[in-house]
C-alpha cells in the first residue's frame, strides 16, 4: 500500500479525517477519556507540526491551552504516551522543551471501532481495500486515499462540473465529490440544485467546507442558478 504524509494536496483532507476519527473516539467513550481526546485535539489543531512531525511545546503553554495546571499536564501527556498516540523523539531537558510526534498508525488503530458511527464512506475511505495502515519512515503514517477511477466522458453539465472539480483537486474530488449523485429536483431543472450524499455527515462536510467550489463548477455549467443543497440519501 502506497504511503504518503498527509501534508500536500491530499493535507487538507486527510487532518480532518484523522480529526474526525478521534472525535468520533471520543464521542463514544466515558467522560473521561473525552476530556482526554478533546485535550489532544486541541493540541493538535493548535501546535502540532504535520510536515515535520513535531509537537513542541512547554508544559506551562500547554497548561494554559488547556485551562489545567502544569501536573495536569504532565499526567495527560503520560496517558496520550501510554495510549501510543504520542511519542517523545527528544526528553526535556535544561532550557529546551520535550518533542514528540504522533504515532498515527496507532492512532487509527484505536478509533477504528468507531469509524462506522460516521458513515460507510467514511470507512472506505480511511482502510480503503487494504488492510489497515502501516507504518511509514519514523512516526509519520499515511491515510490511505480513496481509489481513483477515471471519470467518464463528459455527457451532461454535471459531468463537466465533476470534471473541473477533479482538475481542480483530485484529492478533495476523490473524498469529497466522487460519490455525490444528482438528486430529483436537479433532474427536474430545478433552480436549486440538489445533490444526494452517502450519508449525513458526508452531505454536512461537504456542505460547510466544500461548498463554494462546488457551486462555482456548477454555475460555471449553467447549474445551481440558485444555489446548491447537499442532503443524504437517506433524507431525500
Amino acid at each position: 500500500m502506497k504511503q504518503i504524509k498527509p501534508v500536500g494536496l491530499q493535507a487538507a483532507s486527510r487532518k480532518y479525517d484523522l480529526l474526525t476519527a478521534l472525535g468520533a473516539h471520543g464521542c463514544h467513550a466515558d467522560k473521561n477519556l473525552q476530556r482526554l481526546v478533546l485535550r489532544f485535539m486541541t493540541l493538535i489543531v493548535a501546535r502540532y507540526n504535520w510536515q515535520h512531525d513535531d509537537l513542541s511545546v512547554g508544559q506551562r503553554e500547554i497548561a494554559a491551552l488547556w485551562a489545567v495546571d502544569e501536573r495536569t499536564v504532565k499526567r495527560e501527556m503520560a496517558k496520550l504516551r501510554d495510549l501510543g498516540w504520542l511519542v517523545q523523539k527528544r526528553a526535556a531537558a535544561r532550557g529546551r522543551v520535550a518533542v514528540h510526534g504522533l504515532d498515527l498508525a496507532a492512532i487509527l488503530r484505536t478509533t477504528k471501532a468507531t469509524w462506522a458511527a460516521v458513515g460507510s464512506d467514511f470507512v472506505d475511505r480511511m482502510q480503503g481495500p487494504d488492510e489497515a495502515p502501516q507504518h511509514a519512515q519514523g512516526n509519520v503514517v499515511a491515510f490511505r486515499p480513496g481509489t481513483s477511477a477515471p471519470l467518464p466522458e463528459p455527457v451532461t453539465a454535471w459531468d463537466r462540473a465533476r470534471s473541473r472539480l477533479h482538475a481542480d483537486d483530485p484529492a478533495v474530488f476523490e473524498a469529497w465529490f466522487r460519490q455525490l449523485q444528482v438528486g430529483s429536483s436537479a433532474a427536474s431543472q430545478d433552480a436549486i440544485f440538489e445533490l444526494r450524499a452517502p450519508s449525513r455527515f458526508h452531505a454536512s462536510f461537504v456542505s460547510t467546507h466544500h461548498l463554494h467550489h462546488l457551486l462555482s463548477a456548477l454555475r460555471q455549467e449553467g447549474l445551481a442558478s440558485a444555489g446548491v443543497l447537499v442532503v443524504a440519501a437517506q433524507d431525500s
